[in-house]
């Protein structure tokens, strides 16, 4: 297993060994970025490249998946925090060609509960499954490259019965985000990830975060223009199994849900300075830590809390063979970022191993933190 570590001033084994678990549970590569009272800390571990012998880069880029929805939820409240958009608008009010329920507001769009269906698929408590668009096995490999329009998956989820009147309970829709970036676009008038530039990026100096296809990143439409491991997706064809380097696809498919690039510094810039308060007024801060009691979930982000009773905020993602990850204590003296590298597939067979390894991460760097403090020694 090859790895790097970048800063040797102080040793972290108990950050080597947890980037070890990773890879015994079947992750091809780690990168890792641990900030708190001991300095910063950063590593690698495994590989970028199946069949090579590098460890992924420090800081490569990544497709970072659901943590996108950090991203957008910031937006949206940067809207509300002008007084262009409320909380509690109907979102039919700006985006009046979709025909949406006159109930569902922003806040709902945030915060999961407007009942509109996940174009995605929708699985229910009793087994039922409902298919949304294809994201998993040969079909989606071969179509990789399709171009998605967010108002046709949209339009693909309203034409779906909603999972539950808005408001009325709680349930992850990754269509949410898609209406929450064409909302952005409605209200400034300007492509999401323009807006992403001007009121993210550039004020972060964040060198690595971009929107696939933004015309001030030519050429990053399909392409990863630097630095990164390989994702690979890995599927069953007349009894052979095919393992296929993914790391070059449109993700149109998933647009405002998860299409976002960034890197393990820049998503330790950016919660930094969320938690921060350098991106948003206190009382929208305190609006977005509102976390719905089914999941924890509050405007965008999650609160959870660690088995010493730590509080930590966080909004993880994966994107067909990569992931993010993303924590830090309201207060942001610990934050821990990572980025993986893996092989996935439509049965998600890592989703455990890959569980219990992040578990064992998150108590080792966020234990006995009390909500506020450093990584365990």
């Amino acid at each position: 297993m090859s790895t790097s570590v970048t800063d040797t001033r102080h040793d972290r084994p108990e950050l080597r060994r947890v980037m070890r678990g990773f890879i015994e549970a079947g992750v091809t590569g780690v990168q890792l970025r641990v900030d708190d009272r001991r300095g910063e800390w950063t590593g690698s571990a495994g590989l970028a490249e199946l069949g090579g012998t590098a460890a992924p880069p420090v800081d490569g880029l990544i497709r970072i998946g659901s943590t996108t929805k950090t991203f957008t939820a910031v937006l949206v409240l940067q809207l509300v925090a002008e007084g262009r958009i409320g909380l509690d608008d109907p979102v039919a009010d700006h985006l009046s060609s979709f025909g949406l329920d006159r109930r569902i507001t922003v806040r709902m769009l945030l915060g999961h509960t407007s009942g509109i269906f996940n174009f995605t698929g929708e699985y229910y408590e009793d087994g039922t499954i409902v298919p949304g668009i294809v994201w998993q096995g040969r079909e989606w490999v071969e179509g990789r490259f399709t171009a998605r329009p967010p108002e046709e998956l949209v339009r693909l989820a309203l034409s779906k019965a909603p999972r539950f009147e808005p408001g009325a309970d709680w349930s992850y829709s990754n269509t949410n985000y898609v209406l929450a970036r064409l909302l952005v676009e409605e209200v400034t008038g300007r492509p999401s990830g323009e807006e992403l530039r001007r009121r993210i990026v550039d004020p972060l100096g964040l060198t690595g975060t971009f929107q696939p296809g933004d015309p001030a990143r030519p050429g990053t439409l399909s392409d990863l223009p630097g630095p990164h491991a390989h994702a690979y997706y890995r599927y069953e064809e007349g009894g052979v199994t095919e393992t296929v380097d993914v790391t070059r696809q449109d993700p149109s498919w998933i647009s405002g849900g998860g299409d976002l690039v960034s890197t393990t510094r820049d998503l330790h810039l950016f919660v930094s300075a969320l938690v921060g308060g350098r991106l948003l007024p206190a009382p929208l801060l305190a609006a977005m830590y509102e976390a719905h009691p089914k999941a924890g979930y509050g405007l965008g982000i999650m609160v959870q809390r660690t088995e010493d009773g730590a509080t930590v905020l966080t909004h993880n993602g994966g994107a067909a063979g990569h992931a993010a990850l993303m924590y830090s204590t309201p207060d942001g003296a610990t934050t821990l970022t990572a980025g993986l590298n893996y092989v996935d597939d439509a049965g998600l067979s890592l989703a455990g191993p890959f569980a219990r390894a992040a578990r064992e991460l998150l108590e080792t760097v966020f234990g006995n933190a009390g909500g506020t403090g450093p990584a365990a020694g």
